[in-house]
C-alpha cells in the first residue's frame, strides 16, 4: 500500500510539473507570436460562427487576433496550393477535411507540428503527419420539424426519394463539393451494397433536388423552410436549435462521416501564432466550445448536446485520391445535372 501511495503521489507531482512546463511553453509561444504581429491567418471550412467563438476565446486568453477565410474543403485546398506554388502563401493554419488535407500534405504545402494538446486524443484518430482528427463531421438527413413533423419524416435514406418529398429536398452539389462526392461514393458502406447505393443516387437525382454549393448552405436552406429537408451536417440540429429553429434528424443508426484536421502551413508567415492557435484549438477549452454547438469532437469525455448522440454509429467514408475525386465529381455531374 505504501508503494502504491508513493506511486500516486509521484504521478501527481509529474502531472503538475508537466502542466507547469506546458504553461511556460505556451507563454513563450504567445510572446513570440506577438513579436510576429500578434495575428494568425487561417484558411478552413469550419463555420464562421464556430470560428468566431474560438477566435474570441483565443484573444481573451492570449491577446492574439484571428483572420479567417472560409470556403468548401476543395476550394480551401485549391487556394492553399495556388498560393504556395506562386511563392506567396498567406496562410498560417489550414483546417478542413482530413482527406483533402492529406492530398496537400503530400504536396508539401503543410508542415508537421506535434502540438502538446494532441496528447489528449485517442491514438486511433491521430495521423502521423497531420496530427489528430479533432472532430468528425457526421452527415445525414436533417429536417425542419416546424414544417415536417417527425412522424411524417423519412425513416431511411431510401424514403427520401418518395413522392411526398419531391420539391422539398436540398442536396449539396457533388459535382463541385468534394465531401458530398465522397459521401455519395461511400454510401454502399451503410446501404448494404453498391447496387443499392447506386440506385438511391440515381433515384435521388431523378427527384430534381435543389443543389447548393456545399453542406453548410444545405443546412441554411433547411432552416429557412425553403427546402425543409435534405442532406446536411447533424450538428445543425444543435447549432440552429440554439437560435430557436426546430430542426431534427432521421435516426439512421449508421451515419457516414469524415474526420477534420488542423495543420500548420509549410511556409507560415506567422509560425508561432499558428502553433499557438493549434494548441488552443485542440485544447480542452476549444473543444468544449465546439461540442457545445453540436460538433462531434474526438477527445474522450466531450459530447455534443444532440438527442441520441450516444446511439450514433459513424462509418468512415472511403478515402479518394485526386483522380478518384475528379472521376466521382464528373460522374455525379452527369447524374444530377445532365439528365
Amino acid at each position: 500500500m505504501k508503494n502504491r501511495a508513493l506511486t500516486v503521489v509521484a504521478s501527481f507531482i509529474m502531472l503538475l510539473a508537466l502542466h507547469g512546463l506546458a504553461l511556460t511553453q505556451e507563454a513563450k509561444l504567445v510572446d513570440a507570436a506577438k513579436k510576429e504581429g500578434g495575428k494568425v491567418v487561417i484558411y478552413g471550412s469550419l463555420e464562421n460562427d464556430t470560428m468566431d467563438l474560438i477566435a474570441a476565446a483565443l484573444k481573451k486568453k492570449t491577446g492574439l487576433e484571428t483572420e479567417y477565410w472560409r470556403a468548401a474543403a476543395n476550394k480551401v485546398t485549391d487556394r492553399v496550393a495556388n498560393e504556395f506554388r506562386t511563392g506567396r502563401p498567406s496562410y498560417d493554419v489550414v483546417l478542413t477535411t482530413r482527406a483533402t488535407m492529406q492530398l496537400i500534405q503530400k504536396d508539401g504545402f503543410l508542415a508537421k507540428y506535434d502540438s502538446p494538446s494532441a496528447r489528449a486524443f485517442p491514438k486511433e484518430v491521430i495521423d502521423p503527419n497531420l496530427g489528430p482528427s479533432y472532430r468528425n463531421t457526421i452527415i445525414g438527413i436533417v429536417f425542419n420539424a416546424g414544417i415536417i413533423k417527425p412522424a411524417d419524416a423519412p425513416k431511411s435514406l431510401e424514403d427520401l426519394v418518395k413522392p411526398q418529398y419531391k420539391g422539398k429536398v436540398v442536396v449539396p452539389d457533388a459535382s463541385q463539393h468534394t465531401t458530398t462526392a465522397q459521401w455519395l461514393a461511400s454510401l454502399h458502406k451503410v446501404m448494404g451494397s453498391k447496387e443499392k447505393a447506386d440506385k438511391f443516387i440515381r433515384d435521388l437525382a431523378a427527384t430534381k433536388p435543389l443543389l447548393v454549393e456545399s453542406l453548410t448552405p444545405a443546412g441554411e436552406r433547411i432552416t429557412t423552410g425553403e427546402t425543409p429537408i435534405g442532406i446536411a451536417f447533424l450538428k445543425n440540429v444543435v447549432f440552429y436549435g440554439k437560435k430557436g429553429v426546430p430542426l431534427d434528424y432521421v435516426r439512421l443508426g449508421k451515419f457516414m462521416g469524415d474526420g477534420q484536421s488542423v495543420a500548420l502551413g509549410a511556409k507560415a508567415p506567422h509560425p508561432n501564432a499558428g502553433k499557438a492557435f493549434i494548441d488552443f484549438f485542440l485544447g480542452e477549452e476549444g473543444l468544449r466550445l465546439m461540442a457545445g454547438i453540436g460538433e462531434f469532437v474526438t477527445r474522450k469525455g466531450i459530447y455534443p448536446p444532440l438527442p441520441d448522440a450516444d446511439k450514433i454509429e459513424m462509418v468512415e467514408m472511403d478515402e479518394l485520391d485526386q483522380k478518384g475525386f475528379a472521376e466521382k465529381m464528373t460522374e455525379y455531374k452527369k447524374i444530377f445535372l445532365q439528365q
